[in-house]
């Protein structure tokens, strides 16, 4: 391990890793997870519920554990890694920022639909000053083309900004988009980026070093793949292909594989692995929860969940539009019922 970093990785298993265990994180599991990560090196680590900051609802799912509790446990045990936090505008607000921010988080990652980057002003202005480093998280970044891309990264750079991301929420991109969109990136903006990866096409590892072909410098990582639908990019794996290239990432590979073997596997209920959901999430493009509500309106109209998913992707529908599910499904029931007449 050496103190010098070509690529900085953030840590997502206790942010995104709480989609996959139904936010049911304790205080004493954090504080072994991020005393590991900090004791490795991991520069960075993403403490928060699974939909950021206030995420914990009956929407959303109900945490276990206050996550205030959560950010104050990582705090405590990280004396080298930045504890970091994510906020979606609309979920999260600046009073619960502002609370993060005052138990020692401090980098806020300010995550908007890859179009909605204008929601994100007000937030990124408070988190530059709380003190905080500050991310442009894009997210479902596969659903606009690349000049829109760049339109919403340079708003979130306008906005203060230090790094923006592209998030592959949905684990759809190719690796030929990402560099696309990666390079786009370099080319138009004076600040970091990023890249986060979900594996539901098994391509998170691949995305991730494209990424960093094309001039990325942050990406994130989940522990054991811990994180919604079949994971993300796999950090003690990434860390080992990294060195094996010659790309400092100032992390000890034997700890991270420690960590993962006997820390974090534990906490798994079952293995993190490309199911038959996980995988039809990223051929469809479509967010993780959007799953169990397509199981619900196919067994009513008695079809297959993954044409309604795939629909769903077809029409870019969002987090937030839930309630087209059930017309998807009644319209796909009606053309189904029609064609064997």
């Amino acid at each position: 391990m050496t103190n010098a970093r070509d690529i900085y990785i953030t840590e997502v298993a206790l942010r995104d890793g709480s989609h996959a265990i139904a936010h049911q994180f304790t205080v004493e599991q954090v504080l072994k997870v991020a005393k590991g990560l900090n004791d490795a090196g991991v520069p960075y680590i993403e403490v928060a519920h699974g939909d950021g900051l206030s995420g914990s609802s009956l929407q959303y799912g109900l945490s276990r554990t206050n996550e205030m509790e959560l950010i104050e446990a990582a705090v405590s045990v990280a004396d080298k890694a930045k504890i970091a936090v994510l906020l979606i505008p609309g979920i999260g607000t600046v009073k619960e920022l502002k609370e993060a921010a005052n138990l020692g988080a401090k980098m806020a990652r300010i995550a908007t639909h890859v179009t909605e980057a204008d929601v994100a002003p007000q937030h990124i202005a408070a988190a530059k000053e709380l003190g905080m480093e500050t991310v442009g998280f894009l997210m479902m970044s596969h659903m606009a083309p690349v000049d829109k891309l760049v339109e919403q990264a340079k708003l979130m750079e306008s906005y203060g900004a230090d790094t923006v991301y592209v998030v592959d929420s949905a684990g759809a991109l190719l690796p030929n988009q990402v560099r696309e969109r990666i390079h786009a990136l370099k080319q138009s903006l004076g600040i970091n980026i990023g890249f986060h990866g979900h594996n539901n096409l098994s391509l998170a590892m691949a995305n991730s070093l494209v990424a960093i072909e094309e001039g990325a410098t942050r990406i994130d990582g989940s522990v054991r793949c811990l994180g919604a639908g079949a994971g993300n990019t796999q950090t003690e794996v990434l860390t080992a292909v990294l060195d094996r290239m010659g790309i400092q990432t100032g992390i000890d590979v034997y700890k991270m594989m420690d960590i993962a073997e006997d820390i974090v596997a534990p906490i798994l209920e079952t293995p993190q692995e490309i199911t038959r959901d996980g995988l039809v999430l990223g051929y469809a493009g479509v967010y993780s929860s959007f799953a169990l509500h397509a199981k619900r309106a196919a067994a009513k109209f008695g079809i297959d969940s993954r044409d309604i998913l795939v629909e769903l992707g077809n029409r870019k529908v969002v987090g937030g539009q839930e309630d087209m599910i059930v017309d998807v499904a009644a319209e796909i029931a009606k053309v189904k019922a029609e064609a064997v007449r």
